[in-house]
């Protein structure tokens, strides 16, 4: 397999063919009286067509903005991808907002989520961020993932995110 940057022409529906966003979702944390606790919530995290065509459009967006797309291919096939925003956030411009991580069903446990992040902090630190902003998903695989990897409860969570997206937990890695 092979990490490298995703040019905008290859933005189309057709480069997901071989990707498989589902993920089986038990257990998730919760924000209840200040401190993060693990709750069954039980559900199954999918995309659809117009969820892919929505992804595309931001994605085209991230590159149009000078932001980064990374993605890692089995031969031509897509397997996962990050992007990050070049836009600074907080109140220093501290942050880099990596705004998608996702890895394949039938590829995850593999390593590549560790590549594409490094990939991602990387271009951030490159870009004079000091820190990643990861609005991340809650449930529990996904927390393990970018705990283990050093990432925290963000210093100064983004209003707009937490509003969009009221069960993410807001994090921060420092680059």
């Amino acid at each position: 397999m092979i990490c490298r940057a995703v040019a905008p022409d290859e933005l189309e529906l057709g480069l997901f063919d071989g990707f498989v966003r589902r993920q089986e979702v038990n257990l998730c944390y919760r924000r209840e009286h200040g401190r993060w606790v693990v709750r069954s919530d039980p559900f199954v995290d999918d995309w659809s067509e117009a969820d892919y065509r929505f992804l595309i459009e931001c994605l085209h967006n991230t590159l149009k903005t000078g932001g980064a797309l990374f993605g890692v291919f089995d031969g031509s096939v897509l397997k996962g991808f990050a992007s990050v925003e070049s836009k600074p956030m907080g109140s220093r411009g501290q942050y880099r907002d990596l705004s998608a991580l996702h890895v394949s069903a039938d590829c995850r446990r593999r390593g590549l989520g560790r590549v594409l992040f490094a990939k991602a902090a990387g271009w951030a630190r490159a870009q004079g961020a000091e820190k990643l902003y990861i609005s991340s998903h809650s449930a529990l695989e996904t927390q393990r993932f970018y705990r283990a990897l050093g990432c925290t409860d963000a210093a100064e969570p983004d209003k707009a995110h937490a509003a969009r997206e009221p069960f993410d937990c807001q994090l921060e890695y420092k680059l």
